[in-house]
């Protein structure tokens, strides 16, 4: 009787471990427009690092570390951290075991070791961020802002922090419900964009997502509102 209890346990735990695998496996692909914004040159020199890429611009006081969205290939976030560098924001665009943040959240801490920032922000799109806020609520003094991208913090945030929201009016993929709720955990004074046309994909270069809304602008045009964005309200 214990031997076949004990056979069932292992059936039990191969399967469990097999379906895991295949959902982890199962994931969005970066773009060849994410693949291309992965070169360097003369604006945003791009280095692959030990925790995942560093885009180097202009500047040596500002930097982003970015968390991405749950079972997204991490360098579909390339154009977006592209574009912030070019304009003056240095980001640190990390890679997470099994694409997913939730299982490092704390992948930050060893980045910011790296460097001599006098400035750091922390941010995330979609459960990403919610990683990202999760860290920031436990690093207050270390960190100057958060950056949300269709996603929401379920950790209170201080209100010395300079936090920015932004969602697509088409993204059907935020649950807003969730999003009203924490948005007692977000400082008073917290920035909030919509963007028109916008969904919950196009943060990223990696296609369509199931469940998503279309959207009613590209992609570039997204990334570039959304870097815009960041860079206005970080710097108010």
């Amino acid at each position: 009787m214990i031997k076949k209890i004990l056979i069932c346990l292992s059936v039990i735990s191969l399967v469990l471990i097999s379906g895991t695998g295949i959902y982890l496996s199962n994931y969005y692909h970066a773009d060849e427009t994410a693949l291309e914004a992965l070169q360097s040159d003369g604006n945003v020199r791009i280095s692959e690092t030990d925790y995942g890429w560093l885009f180097d611009g202009p500047s040596d006081t500002d930097a982003l570390i970015f968390y991405p969205g749950a079972k997204v290939e991490e360098s579909s976030y390339a154009p977006l951290a592209r574009k912030l560098a070019e304009k003056g924001m240095d980001v640190c665009l990390v890679k997470m075991p099994a694409r997913m943040a939730i299982l490092d959240a704390n992948k930050a801490e060893e980045v910011m070791k790296q460097y001599d920032y006098d400035h750091w922000y922390i941010g995330g799109h979609s459960l990403g961020g919610v990683s990202a806020s999760s860290f920031a609520s436990k690093h207050t003094g270390e960190l100057d802002g958060v950056v949300l991208l269709a996603s929401y913090s379920t950790s209170k945030l201080d209100d010395s922090l300079n936090v920015i929201s932004v969602y697509g009016s088409d993204d059907t993929v935020l649950n807003l419900d969730a999003y009203e709720k924490n948005s007692s955990n977000l400082p008073e004074d917290t920035e909030e964009h919509i963007i028109d046309g916008g969904n919950h994909a196009q943060f990223g270069s990696y296609g369509e997502q199931k469940g998503d809304g279309k959207a009613q602008i590209d992609t570039e045009d997204q990334i570039e509102l959304t870097a815009e964005y960041i860079l206005e309200d970080t710097r108010d």
